[in-house]
C-alpha cells in the first residue's frame, strides 16, 4: 500500500525501529528516517534510498522541523517516557498524527489526558502499535464483548525471545518501582512479583507472575472493566528475583546502578538474531469474569513480539495514512477493531469457556 503523503520514523535506526523499516518497504511505504545520531540515520537513508533527517528529541524547534511535509509519525526511539512529550507536543503543533511502539503505562496515561488537546488539533493519538499492546488490547476487547458485563479482566503473555537495548533500558529504569494493576478503574501499586498463576496457554501450562503490563492502562480505555490484572510467563528464578527488588529496588534505582546495568545493556547484542525470533511464537491468554461469576476465556497465537511489532506498527500507520481513524487518544483497539491482530499474518484466535 503506498501512502499518499509521508510516513516519518523516528528512531529507525533502533533494533525495532530496523525491523519496522523492512517491513514498511516490503509493503510498499517510502517513509522519511529520523532520529538523534547522525551517521547510522544517514547511512541507513543512503542505503535505501530514503529521505533522511536528524532531529534530537529533546529541542522542539528541532523536531517540529522534522516534521514538515508528514503526515503521520512512527515514534520508535524510546524509553518513551523521556522521549514521547516532545515528539507528541510537535505533532499537535502541526497536526501530525503520532503513533508509538510503547508499553510504559505513564506514557499511555499521559497521552489519555491530551484526548482533548489532539482533537481539537485534529490528531489521532495511537500509542502502542506493537506487540505493547496491540495483541493483548484486541484480546481485551474480543474479551469483552463476549461478557459484555465483565467487571474483571485477567491477560497472561508467554513467547519471550530476548530484549532489545530499549527495551532493556527501560526494564532498568523502573526495576525498583514495583507493580500496579487497577482496581475499581484506578490504577493501583502492589508489590513487585505481587501474584503468581499457573496459564493454559495453547501449548501448555506455563508458571506466571503479575507485571506492571501497558493494558493496566490501555485495556481500561478500550473496555471500560475496572479491575484489570496481567501475568507474565516466567521462571521461578526470575519471580525470586522480582521478589528480591522488592528489597533493593532503591539501591538498583540509584545512579551508580543504572549506569553499570545499562552499559551491560550496551554491550549486548541489540536484540534477538532473526533466527531465534523465526523459531519463537508469543502467546496470549484472557479471561473476564462478571458479578455473577461467569466467566470467558480465549487464546491467541502469534509470531513473536519484535516480528509482530514490525508487522502491526507498519499496518497501524496505513490505516492511519489512509484516513478514516479518529482523532483524539485512541488504543489499537478502538482505532482499528478487536479483529486487527488477526491482520497479522500466522496469528490465529480462540475461544474458550
Amino acid at each position: 500500500m503506498q501512502a499518499s503523503s509521508p510516513l516519518l520514523i523516528y528512531g529507525a535506526n533502533g533494533y525495532s525501529g530496523r525491523l519496522i523499516l523492512a517491513e514498511a518497504l516490503a509493503r510498499g511505504l517510502r517513509p522519511i528516517l529520523a532520529g538523534r545520531s547522525a551517521e547510522p540515520v544517514l547511512a541507513l537513508a543512503r542505503q535505501h534510498g530514503l529521505e533522511g533527517r536528524i532531529a534530537a528529541v529533546d529541542d522542539p524547534d528541532v523536531v517540529g522541523r522534522a516534521l514538515d511535509g508528514v503526515r503521520a509519525v512512527l515514534h520508535c526511539a524510546g524509553p518513551f517516557a523521556h522521549t514521547s512529550a516532545p515528539m507528541v507536543a510537535a505533532c499537535l503543533g502541526r497536526g501530525v498524527h503520532y503513533m508509538d511502539i510503547t508499553g510504559e503505562i505513564a506514557v499511555f496515561e499521559r497521552l489519555a489526558a491530551m484526548d482533548v488537546a489532539a482533537k481539537a488539533a485534529g490528531v489521532t493519538l495511537l500509542p502502542g502499535v506493537g506487540f505493547d499492546v496491540v495483541p493483548s488490547d484486541c484480546l481485551a476487547a474480543h474479551l469483552a464483548k463476549r461478557l459484555p458485563a465483565a467487571v474483571e479482566l485477567t491477560l497472561a503473555f508467554s513467547g519471550g525471545t530476548g530484549l532489545s537495548h530499549g527495551t532493556a533500558t527501560t526494564m532498568v529504569e523502573n526495576i525498583g518501582a514495583g507493580g500496579v494493576v487497577r482496581r475499581g478503574g484506578r490504577i493501583t501499586p502492589v508489590p513487585a512479583a505481587w501474584r503468581t498463576r499457573t496459564i493454559p496457554f495453547a501449548d501448555r501450562e506455563r508458571l506466571c507472575v503479575t507485571i506492571p503490563w501497558g493494558d493496566i492502562a490501555t485495556a481500561w480505555h478500550s473496555t471500560g472493566i475496572p479491575d484489570i490484572t496481567v501475568y507474565m510467563a516466567t521462571s521461578p528464578g526470575t519471580i525470586r528475583f522480582l521478589r528480591l527488588t522488592r528489597m533493593i529496588g532503591g539501591l538498583l534505582a540509584t545512579r551508580p546502578a543504572q549506569s553499570l546495568l545499562k552499559r551491560t545493556i550496551r554491550a549486548r547484542p541489540a536484540g534477538p538474531s532473526a533466527e531465534r525470533r523465526a523459531r519463537a511464537r508469543s502467546q496470549l491468554w484472557g479471561e473476564v469474569r462478571d458479578a455473577a461469576g461467569n466467566t470467558a476465556q480465549s487464546r491467541l497465537t502469534a509470531p513473536d513480539g519484535y516480528t509482530l511489532t514490525a508487522m502491526a506498527a507498519v499496518r497501524a500507520a496505513e490505516r492511519v495514512l489512509a484516513g478514516g481513524v479518529a482523532t483524539g487518544f485512541q488504543t489499537p483497539s478502538r482505532a482499528f477493531g478487536a479483529r486487527f491482530v488477526l491482520d497479522i499474518p500466522f496469528t490465529s484466535r480462540e475461544d474458550l469457556a
